[in-house]
């Protein structure tokens, strides 16, 4: 299936869109271009433009036919979406008017046994959105195992994160773990499954993937880099597919929106202007039509603002979790 067909559905994609609320002659992103679905959508809004971004050059190859038949209205970045206000300075533009994000693997990325990202097909440990830097097998072959340890267990939430760390370790030193079907087994040992739970090696994945990608740290750059570039009356539409990525955006959300303070029995304590105003304050999620459809819907949770008037505010103080090159330099 070419990564431009018609026929793919975004998840949440009507209702992203929806909430973006697309206008004649708005300039809107769509943030991880992926199979161009959320951009499809937009662009049926007559006399929008787009501008796509995919880390993944495969996706924007992909998205070529898409780019012939929009004409002017569509542009194609290869670029991580955490670069949005530089993209848009080279692109000439000071102000857009939404911006939709899918934050995560995309399903083609899945799909694909050569990226390495699934344990469904066997293929090289690589899980790299993008091209460049180092892989999931270099990780597992450098790490440390109390780093190991963390990166499972804070970005894969797996409670058996020392055994796993332990046993990959252990595995290691008898051959190098270079495919998923090897890193996938060596979990297996340890982590034990009933029927009808998920893989014992999908939290171990997670983990690994998100740590390559550095998706937490994208996810927290790009959505400053979207206050900075969100016009007045500008949306933002973040669907995102699991805990961790969900809490960074509603926190996020909830910190720029936030208005008064103190209390009757304090003093009103000085409190910067809301730079947004949330549009919803549950998540959207999916239908069970959708989920039927396509399972991947289950666990998605849409969430969008408005972006006010307010300057934008200072990046947010960085978290502590694990970081790529800090734990290959301690490996």
């Amino acid at each position: 299936m070419s990564t431009a067909d018609p026929r793919h559905v975004p998840v949440l994609g009507p209702e992203a869109v929806a909430m973006l609320a697309p206008r004649e002659g708005g300039t809107y992103i769509d943030a991880t271009f992926g199979a161009g679905g959320y951009t499809r959508l937009i662009l049926q809004s007559p006399g929008t433009r787009v501008i796509g971004i995919d880390r993944d050059s495969t996706a924007i190859a992909g998205g070529a036919a898409l780019v012939a038949e929009a004409g002017a209205r569509l542009t194609l970045v290869e670029n991580r979406f955490s670069a949005i206000a530089d993209i848009c300075a080279s692109l000439g533009l000071s102000q857009v008017d939404g911006i939709v994000m899918d934050v995560g693997v995309s399903s083609m990325q899945l799909d694909s046994a050569a990226r390495g990202f699934s344990f469904r097909f066997d293929g090289p440990l690589d899980m790299r959105m993008g091209e460049t830097g180092p892989t999931a097998a270099d990780v597992v072959a450098q790490a440390a195992e109390s780093d190991l340890a963390d990166i499972i267990y804070i970005f894969g939430e797996e409670r058996h994160s020392r055994a796993v760390a332990r046993a990959i370790v252990a595995a290691r030193k008898e051959q190098p773990i270079t495919t998923t079907r090897q890193l996938a087994d060596i979990v297996a040992r340890v982590v034990r499954s009933k029927p009808g739970d998920i893989h014992p090696a999908t939290r171990t994945f997670q983990g690994l993937r998100i740590l390559v990608n550095e998706e937490l740290d994208e996810l927290e750059q790009a959505l400053s880099a979207a206050e900075q570039v969100l016009a007045p009356g500008g949306r933002l539409a973040v669907v995102s597919f699991h805990s961790l990525e969900d809490r960074i955006v509603k926190t996020f959300l909830a910190e720029r929106s936030k208005t008064g303070g103190g209390s009757r029995h304090l003093p009103e304590i000085a409190q910067e202007t809301p730079t947004f105003q949330l549009l919803n304050r549950k998540p959207v999620v999916a239908y069970q039509s959708e989920i039927e459809a396509n399972p991947r819907a289950r666990s998605a949770k849409l969430r969008g603002a408005e972006r006010t008037a307010a300057p934008a505010r200072l990046p947010p103080a960085s978290s502590s979790w694990p970081r790529l090159a800090d734990v290959l330099r301690g490996g």
